[in-house]
């Protein structure tokens, strides 16, 4: 935790001030939490999946996630309102830290063919939203007691105003993006 939120105190917040002309160092966008989530389709015909989600993103934020529910039934999708069908985990202070550094040393290297994040996932606010097609570049997760590989989304917010301050405040943090 300390590598990252230090090197956003002694080297991002200075370069983001000079870089967009800040006045005052508290107009320097900062990340606020960051949000994993985990779309588990198949509830209706494995009632297990759900188990196994939550299990991956128990080890992988190293907190309990939030079982998220069908807001209304879908016939084509057999899907009834009120049925699991996904899970999320929002992570702040220490444990956003802790895991981004684990995401920028230890996962994305770990990524096959990796040549970077996608520049395209910025939503015109600053928040940034990366998928990860395989939960298993996280040493953490076990593959013995998963069913299947299964993705997720990793949404980074911040108190950017724009796109350019955001792609600069994680570029700073240490996120490699394409070139």
């Amino acid at each position: 935790m300390k590598r990252v939120k230090e090197r956003y105190e002694e080297s991002v917040i200075p370069a983001l001030k000079k870089q967009f002309s800040y006045s005052s160092p508290m107009q320097v966008p900062r990340l606020e939490k960051i949000v994993l989530n985990c779309g588990v389709g198949e509830t209706t015909a494995n009632s297990k999946a759900m188990e196994f989600a939550t299990y991956a993103l128990t080890q992988i934020s190293g907190q309990k996630p939030l079982v998220t529910r069908a807001k209304k039934s879908i016939a084509t999708f057999k899907l009834r309102e009120g049925l699991a069908i996904g899970a999320k985990v929002t992570l702040r202070g220490k444990r956003m830290y802790d895991f981004l550094d684990r995401l920028i040393t230890v996962a994305l290297p770990r990524v096959r063919d990796f040549r970077g994040t996608p520049r395209k996932g910025f939503d015109g606010r600053g928040n940034y939203t990366l998928g990860i097609k395989e939960q298993i570049v996280f040493p953490e997760v076990n593959l013995d007691k998963l069913d299947k590989v299964r993705g997720m989304d990793v949404t980074f917010v911040t108190t950017a105003r724009t796109d350019d301050e955001g792609r600069a405040l994680l570029e700073g943090m240490g996120l490699p993006f394409r070139k």
